[in-house]
């Protein structure tokens, strides 16, 4: 049983990593295709927000269709969407097109978030050290991803998000050969209950609350940063890209030393403290003008926010479902579709500076409910 469990863990680090790669370069991605075919700033919020869509969409389908098609069907038929949406990039520029691609990334992102949390949260002896460890292997797969686009678009862009598309076959192929379980959910007198009690929960709500805020400013600094330091002038050519590892290298570095050096002792006090110095170098962010003083803050913003996600998923504890992370992940991945769309409606009327600082508003979100979390009873 403890090595049918480690292959079960393994393959969510595993396809955790693929996908921090492929989900990670849609950032970089959406940048090179603006540069491309020079459509505005409104138009990269869409294709961002369209993402989120198909990640909140996912969600509730992964929780849903195991009952219809049975688990492993389900998970291949998702998370095929990496190598379908950017096999579309890569092969034309029409903005309907790009548009499904960016909805299918967010299908597979989304089915691949909710598939790996369920496996490494119920086959590690320890929740808090799994869950940092498993968005550690993420972390590692987004420091790869602005090496692997760079090299490739020197060649074209379209050789880029083909490579992206070979990685997802990569990623399906590793569920594919994984028994995650083909049964379909039995009905009649024998069919499972589902327990929905999580619902009447103020943890839960809250823990959502926390990972909606979390997902806002997150996806808005992945989607947009490379984007606002090449606009801005503040990092110019390529190595605006590389923007990306220093926040993933960052993200990687708080995690592991979360997991293995420094776990923390009260994880919901943990959280307050993250939550305000991510609040506080995201506003010097934004104030920044020099590569230098830019880089640096956002190093600091990328490891004061590190923790926060796997930190909040482990404290739901006994909660933790597939029904429950079909609930709670999805609604936690809308602050990801509304953040990331307002910053490019923003940007277009009052100039992409005005935009970013916008981001501002679920940082300090993130306060107010680690505070209240916080002042929770313990489980």
């Amino acid at each position: 049983m403890e090595r049918h469990n480690k292959r079960l863990r393994n393959a969510g680090f595993l396809t955790f990593f693929f996908s921090g790669i492929c989900a990670i370069s849609a950032g970089v991605v959406v940048s090179l295709l603006q540069e491309r075919y020079g459509f505005a700033y409104g138009m990269t919020g869409t294709l961002l927000s369209l993402m989120s869509v198909g990640n909140l969409l996912a969600g509730f389908l992964i929780a849903m269709l195991p009952g219809v098609l049975g688990m492993k069907a389900s998970v291949l038929l998702l998370t095929i969407g990496y190598a379908v949406g950017y096999g579309l990039m890569g092969v034309t520029g029409a903005l309907a097109v790009l548009a499904l691609g960016f909805f299918l990334l967010g299908i597979a992102k989304g089915s691949v978030i909710n598939t790996c949390t369920i496996l490494v949260s119920d086959n590690s002896p320890d929740r808090t050290r799994g869950m940092n460890l498993m968005h550690a292997c993420y972390a590692c797969g987004a420091l790869l991803c602005p090496f692997l686009i760079t090299a490739a678009a020197k060649v074209s862009t379209g050789l880029a998000v083909l490579l992206l598309a070979a990685l997802g076959v990569v990623l399906w192929l590793t569920y594919l050969f994984t028994p995650l379980g083909g049964e379909k959910v039995k009905t009649g007198k024998s069919r499972q209950v589902t327990d929905w009690s999580f619902l009447r929960s103020g943890r839960f709500w809250l823990l959502t609350g926390l990972l909606f805020f979390q997902n806002a400013a997150e996806q808005s600094v992945n989607g947009w940063m490379v984007t606002y330091f090449k606009g801005s002038g503040i990092i110019t050519g390529t190595l605006a890209a590389y923007t990306v590892t220093v926040m993933w290298g960052a993200t990687l570095v708080a995690r592991l030393l979360i997991a293995f050096v420094f776990p923390f002792k009260n994880p919901r006090k943990a959280m307050v403290g993250m939550s305000v110095l991510c609040c506080g170098f995201y506003v010097l962010l934004v104030l920044a003008h020099s590569q230098a003083t830019a880089i640096v803050l956002l190093f600091a913003f990328a490891f004061s926010m590190a923790g926060l996600n796997p930190t909040a998923v482990a404290s739901a504890g006994k909660m933790t479902s597939v029904t429950s992370m079909g609930i709670m992940l999805p609604v936690a991945s809308s602050g990801a579709i509304l953040m990331p769309w307002i910053i490019g409606m923003v940007s277009e009327r009052a100039g992409l500076a005005v935009g970013m600082a916008t981001n501002i508003l679920p940082c300090v979100g993130l306060i107010l409910i680690t505070l209240l979390v916080a002042r929770l009873p313990e489980e």
